[in-house]
């Protein structure tokens, strides 16, 4: 049997499209799995498409973790740059270059 990919289902479908393959579903980040219903599914392991025995665990995640991403909150954002862009010391030009500007 192959895994569906539950990866964007809501709770609840994805604990019955796991029961109606015939496969175990567990959330290691939810101890309240059982009662979630519209939180969605953003990780899941084994992958979509693997092959498992009948009544197989899968596991699904609900949260991004830290520093894996994911919405949260975006402000206050970092400061902008600087107005002028980027500046740098350019090279100075070669002598004996036809198209270079030399200070005089």
């Amino acid at each position: 049997m192959r895994v569906p990919r539950l990866v964007g289902l809501m709770a609840v479908d994805a604990r019955e499209t796991a029961r109606a393959r015939g496969l175990s579903l567990d959330a290691p980040d939810r101890p309240d799995f059982h009662l979630a219903v519209v939180d969605h599914v953003v990780r899941q392991y084994p992958r979509p498409g693997a092959a498992v025995p009948r009544d197989s665990m899968v596991y699904v995640w609900f949260d991004f973790g830290p520093g894996e991403g994911g919405g949260g909150v975006r402000e206050p954002r970092a400061p902008e740059p600087p107005a002028g862009g980027v500046r740098r010391e350019l090279d100075a030009p070669e002598p004996d270059d036809p198209y270079a500007v030399l200070p005089t």
